[in-house]
């Protein structure tokens, strides 16, 4: 418990009692990101996250690492590679818990990948009902009709396809 003296008037004085656990098991960040525990040591591993070890060596979390956990998942969503993401994580200030605007200025950067992500997979939505396997049923207006082999001497398979 946490006793912390408010001033109510310069005559009174009241104490208020919260309970204010500054630091968190890794069971109980894992239930509360979702995220399981060998992923969580595979974060802190990586430098991604952080913990302090209590006496007997048990991982205590700030509850900070919440947000930075769910950071991590998100970015893992829209396609950044651990890698990537480590280097974003590198981005935020140190000493005090990231802001609303700190996340922001990061964030600035993905809108330009998801659109990357949104325009890849709409060329392969329009794929879909164009082709079909390449058995091929739509030879007359087929994207990857490749007369004489021209696009195999680019490499080996979907070279329309890809980039």
């Amino acid at each position: 418990m946490v006793q912390v003296q408010v001033n109510l008037k310069s005559s009174e004085k009241s104490c208020i009692h919260f309970r204010m656990d500054s630091v968190l098991t890794i069971s109980e960040v894992s239930r509360r990101s979702g995220v399981a525990s060998s992923a969580l040591r595979f974060y802190e591993e990586r430098g991604l996250i952080s913990s302090e070890r209590a006496g007997s060596g048990h991982r205590r979390y700030s509850r900070s690492m919440l947000r930075r956990i769910a950071f991590i998942v998100f970015a893992q969503r829209i396609g950044l590679t651990l890698d990537e993401i480590g280097a974003e994580l590198a981005n935020l200030p140190a000493d005090r818990i990231p802001t609303r605007r700190d996340w922001a200025r990061l964030s600035v950067q993905w809108t330009k990948r998801i659109d990357q992500r949104i325009a890849e997979l709409q060329r392969l939505r329009a794929g879909l009902t164009e082709c079909i396997g390449c058995g091929c049923l739509s030879i007359d207006r087929c994207k990857l009709a490749n007369p004489a082999d021209r696009a195999g001497r680019a490499g080996p398979g979907a070279r329309y396809w890809l980039g």
